[in-house]
């Protein structure tokens, strides 16, 4: 009985092992290659995104640089812009205020003329009137009648002791 079961028992394991190995087989060419080709383009998958991750992170990097000399090349430019403006708003008020004075000069002047021009009108009716009373006062004091020569000759005498 012993043989019996020792030879069955062999038997057994011997299917056992045999069925061990087909399942084995079965599994390894059904199940194991798919998994594993399925689990060898899910990691290609996952490495493809950290991949791509890692590019777009570094893309951003560099938007965020381009952004950051974008903005100060904005700011330098508009300061620029102030500046120029400053300067030709300086340059466009000492120019006014350069015609302002040339206007004033140039109205100074005419003033200055007209006053002349009225001082001399003045000084010549001076004349005149000192001339027409000079020419009475010297008949009254002479008696006599005067000469025309003789009359300019007072009158600039008396002129120049007057004035």
């Amino acid at each position: 009985m012993f043989a019996q079961f020792v030879d069955l028992n062999l038997w057994r394991v011997f299917v056992t092992i045999c069925n061990t190995l087909i399942t084995f087989l079965i599994v390894k060419h059904f199940l194991y290659k798919p998994l594993r080709n399925m689990l060898a383009a899910r990691e290609q998958e996952v490495s493809d995104l950290y991949a791509k991750a890692e590019t777009d992170r570094r893309e951003a990097e560099a938007m965020k640089r381009d952004y950051t000399v974008s903005i100060a090349n904005a700011k330098q430019e508009a300061a620029d812009i102030v500046s120029g403006a400053q300067k030709r708003a300086e340059k466009r008020s000492e120019e006014i205020l350069q015609q302002a004075n040339t206007e004033a000069a140039t109205l100074k002047k005419r003033a200055e003329e007209s006053i002349e021009q009225e001082r001399k009108k003045a000084m010549n009716e001076l004349k005149g009137e000192i001339a027409d009373l000079s020419v009475r006062i010297a008949s009254k004091v002479v008696e006599r009648e005067v000469k025309e020569d003789d009359h300019k000759r007072m009158i600039e005498d008396f002129i120049s002791k007057v004035g």
